[in-house]
């Protein structure tokens, strides 16, 4: 039975990955029923990644309210103003815009409210847009792999903590490889296709007069009450949380009985900081649900919570002969795991997905904590194919025609730095963790 199971698990993966958003969990969980109906025994309470679910749902409630205050678009506030000033940088400072918002926010969608703001820059002074695009929208993503705050990371730590590798020891790794796998990533997008005024279809579309004149800026921009402070509050308690696991770690042991562990700790702080910002900016609490980011926050957790517990009821079950079958080529060549993460994204569309459906199993294989840290930002491989919504929307406002996918699903600008910026990232892992761990 382990084929017709295998296949049920793919068939249910593939149909949830063409629905497209929420649809991916909910198909993850009709897959658990089919697997149950068909033999296999499941158990919720070891299953699902209770845990990481709850931190995915506090932490986004923390960020909507940032945004309900305005707190999020006084940082696109600044983001632009920092790019218009900066124009011949453009494509090495976007993705360093990017990375850093997904990084505080622990989400990729911050994205969005720069993409414009980069194709403005780009075409008032001549750069082909998709090179700036292509790697701001890589940077957003491989920075939530990084995100103190991701759902990704705090999965990925409460998995590896059976095997003494701690969530101080992850960011000391995983922060500053993605960052310069970035930018090296940035260095190549910004040699990629012809010079803008030499385009032919940027040429064809001007001529047309599809492509807008340039925006500058809004110089009107007022922070509203409580935008900054809702951002202070934001920012002192993400300060908060990494202290608290660095004093309550093994590694530095300055609290030897901690009253709870590090994911109670940031539930629980990211809570208080949902209240403490609605109160500075005199916002009504029921009005969080009805910002974008959690409404989108709130899709990922079922999202991870169908597919963690359809991957984690299959590979429980049939442990034995997925043992036998991929332990020694792994445990041979370590970086497989990359590749396999690589390729394994495209199709799951979360971080925290991918990492909860497969960490636990490369765990149980007996790989080495190396491999698995360094590997791991391989989660982030969201552009191979260009349906990712951040992708599909820095293709769209690019009037340009400079960011555009061809006829084939990998023709198209942003598999080349986004892919480089995995493979440096993994190399570098591989070169820092020891001195790690």
């Amino acid at each position: 039975m382990f084929w017709v199971h295998l296949l049920i698990v793919i068939a249910f993966i593939v149909f949830g990955s063409r629905l497209g958003g929420i649809g991916i969990g909910l198909a993850g969980g009709a897959g658990v029923l089919v697997l149950a109906a068909t033999g296999v025994h499941t158990d919720s309470t070891k299953a699902i990644p209770w845990s990481v679910i709850g931190i995915i749902m506090t932490v986004i409630c923390a960020v909507a309210a940032m945004e309900l205050a305005g707190g999020i678009d006084h940082l696109v506030h600044l983001t632009e103003k920092l790019l218009r000033k900066h124009p011949k940088h453009i494509t090495f400072l976007a993705p360093v815009v990017t990375y850093l918002m997904a990084l505080l926010c622990g989400t990729g969608h911050t994205a969005y409210s720069v993409i414009p703001v980069i194709v403005d820059v780009s075409k008032q002074h001549g750069v082909r847009p998709s090179r700036p695009l292509s790697i701001a929208v890589v940077a957003s993503q491989v920075a939530v792999a990084a995100s103190p705050i991701s759902a990704a990371m705090i999965a990925l730590t409460t998995i590896l903590e059976p095997i003494h590798v701690g969530y101080l020891q992850c960011l000391a790794i995983i922060i500053p490889t993605t960052f310069i796998g970035t930018i090296v990533g940035a260095a190549v997008a910004g040699h990629m296709g012809k010079e803008l005024a030499d385009d032919p279809v940027y040429k064809d579309r001007m001529a047309k007069g599809l492509v807008r004149d340039p925006g500058t800026g809004n110089a009107d921009y007022k922070a509203p009450k409580g935008a900054v402070a809702s951002l202070v509050a934001f920012l002192v308690t993400l300060i908060l949380v990494v202290l608290y696991a660095t004093f309550t770690s093994p590694e530095v042991g300055l609290v030897k009985d901690p009253p709870m562990g590090s994911s109670p700790a940031i539930m629980l702080m990211m809570l208080t900081c949902a209240v403490v910002v609605c109160l500075l900016a005199r916002k009504p609490t029921s009005t969080i649900t009805t910002q974008s980011t959690f409404r989108s926050g709130m899709s990922a957790a079922i999202s991870i919570m169908g597919l963690a517990w359809l991957g984690n009821t299959f590979v429980t079950a049939y442990m034995d002969t997925i043992k036998s079958a991929l332990q020694g080529p792994l445990q041979a060549q370590p970086w497989l795991l990359g590749v396999f993460f690589y390729l394994a994204a495209p199709l799951m569309f979360s971080h925290a997905a991918t990492t909860a459906a497969f960490m636990p199993l490369m765990v149980k294989l007996g790989l080495p904590a190396v491999a698995l840290v360094a590997c791991y930002p391989a989660v982030a491989n969201y552009y191979l194919l260009p349906n990712y919504p951040t992708t599909v929307a820095a293709i769209e406002m690019d009037d340009t025609g400079s960011t555009r996918a061809g006829k084939f699903p990998l023709n198209h600008p942003f598999v080349i730095p986004g892919t480089v910026s995995i493979i440096v990232t993994i190399i570098l892992g591989f070169l820092l963790a020891p001195l790690v761990l």
